[in-house]
């Protein structure tokens, strides 16, 4: 292409992200309410890149990363050329877009980019849309199924961004619509109770496609339920498809656990063993969902995706890091996905409590989880968690202050504010003893700075 728009990555980054403040302006009501025909719109315009490939659809308010990757790679391993669409990235904005989890290369990511830019030029939406341009993740998602579809993509795992009935990638027919646990989450948007929650994520199941649903809470079910008999759809719920799910760390001297071993039992007779890298229950969960997805579809091949499975990582979900300490990085960032994480984080280290970075970005319940990682740690430093949502670390700071002195003996707890992420994590360094590891949580947007900061202390690169 001569004279291409962007000639690097980053340029493509700055230009997807100059339209988030369009999404800010005051036609937010009429651009949520048309937001499918906006996104129906953009993809005519280019084609329907999404239709040349098929797809699998994924919402939830936990765990829908996790689950999707663990779909692809068993894809990927079965023979298929697999995208797979996911936010947000904890580093790289390539971890959003990639095949199974590997990167795009960047002449590859240019091209595609430059033809996006290109076929922009001229388009508009109607004044009845709102906002006669896109938004970020509008253009984020068409992006992506450009990518796959250029790339030949047989298969795309796609993770919704916030809700799913009137999510921008809500726009595709699945051949499977998966969900994972419901949470009180983004409540302003969604809606207070689990009820309503579970609604706006149950309309990604479509008509006559089969939708597969994790273990939930009863409200969240029964929604579910309701949603697949009105659309015809037949449904299985893992906890009625899993007689056996039992996980264990094995034991050893030799130091902090690496794997977790989990063996499945399906009520078809399917059975599983697996010693997975991604460390908890509730990744075991995961792994069991994305196995019965696959299996009933009939795309699981044997060992080959069991093991593709076993070594599958996800950036951001306790991603092990070494310098001078074990570092764990880990977005979690409800009171449900805190929980699990700290107990997943007390066993793997036997007890011994080490270091908390923490921060989560504004609109979370900072309350309970400032009590949670309180309760697990005597050391905690809160830092910043980047730039790119609203965050307070003052308030989490003082949050934690007053907790500390109403809770806990004086000087039995260790407050630290340091906002920069360098010192925060060099700090925590200093704080932690042998035989002890740094935990970093509250949000994807703390892990990726802290790695950021690891990365600047260790002069290596960030992907």
């Amino acid at each position: 292409m001569e004279n291409p728009f962007f000639t690097d990555f980053d340029q493509v980054t700055s230009y997807m992200d100059s339209f988030t403040n369009k999404e800010n302006r005051s036609y937010s009501k009429a651009r949520r309410t048309y937001r499918l025909d906006r996104m129906s719109a953009l993809l005519d315009h280019f084609g329907n890149p999404q239709k040349s490939y098929k797809t699998i659809h994924i919402a939830g308010s936990k765990g829908k990363g996790s689950t999707a990757s663990f779909i692809a790679s068993g894809l990927k391993a079965s023979g298929y050329l697999t995208g797979l669409y996911m936010s947000p990235h904890v580093v790289d904005y390539r971890e959003r877009f990639t095949l199974a989890g590997e990167f795009f290369p960047d002449e590859f990511l240019l091209e595609t980019a430059n033809e996006l830019e290109k076929g922009l030029e001229g388009f508009s939406f109607c004044e009845t849309y709102g906002e006669n341009v896109p938004t970020t993740f509008e253009l984020y998602t068409l992006y992506a199924f450009m990518l796959f579809a250029k790339a030949g993509c047989q298969w795309a795992v796609i993770e919704t961004g916030l809700g799913g009935r009137l999510d921008a990638t809500n726009v595709i027919m699945p051949e499977a619509s998966v969900l994972t646990p419901i949470e009180l989450e983004h409540t302003e948007i969604l809606g207070d109770t689990i009820t309503l929650i579970a609604t706006e994520k149950s309309k990604i199941i479509k008509p006559g496609v089969p939708a597969f649903v994790s273990k939930q809470l009863p409200d969240a079910r029964a929604v579910f339920a309701a949603e697949a008999k009105a659309q015809n759809s037949p449904v299985l719920f893992l906890e009625d498809e899993l007689l056996c799910e039992d996980t264990f760390l094995p034991d050893t001297d030799e130091g902090p656990l690496e794997r977790e071993n989990v063996h499945l039992k399906y009520k078809d007779g399917f059975e599983a063993s697996l010693s997975l890298r991604m460390l908890g229950k509730v990744q075991a969960d995961n792994c069991a969902l994305a196995i019965l997805v696959l299996n009933t579809l009939g795309l699981l091949n044997g060992k080959k995706a069991l093991s593709a499975m076993e070594n599958n990582t996800l950036p951001g979900r306790m991603q092990r890091e070494f310098f001078r300490r074990p570092i764990f990085l880990d977005g979690a960032h409800t009171p449900r996905s805190i929980e699990s994480l700290l107990s997943t984080f007390r066993t793997v280290y036997s007890g011994k409590k080490g270091v908390c970075i923490f921060c989560c970005v504004s609109g979370k319940d900072y309350n309970t989880l400032t009590s949670m990682v309180l309760d697990a740690f005597d050391t905690i430093i809160v830092s910043k968690p980047g730039t790119f949502k609203k965050s307070d670390p003052q308030l989490i700071f003082d949050a934690f202050k007053a907790k500390a002195s109403a809770l806990y003996p004086a000087s039995s707890k260790t407050i630290i504010l340091e906002q920069d992420s360098v010192k925060a994590l060099e700090t925590a360094l200093d704080f932690c003893e042998e035989g002890q590891a740094i935990l970093v949580t509250g949000s994807f947007y703390m892990a990726g700075v802290i790695k950021e900061a690891l990365c600047r202390l260790t002069g290596e690169k960030s992907n």
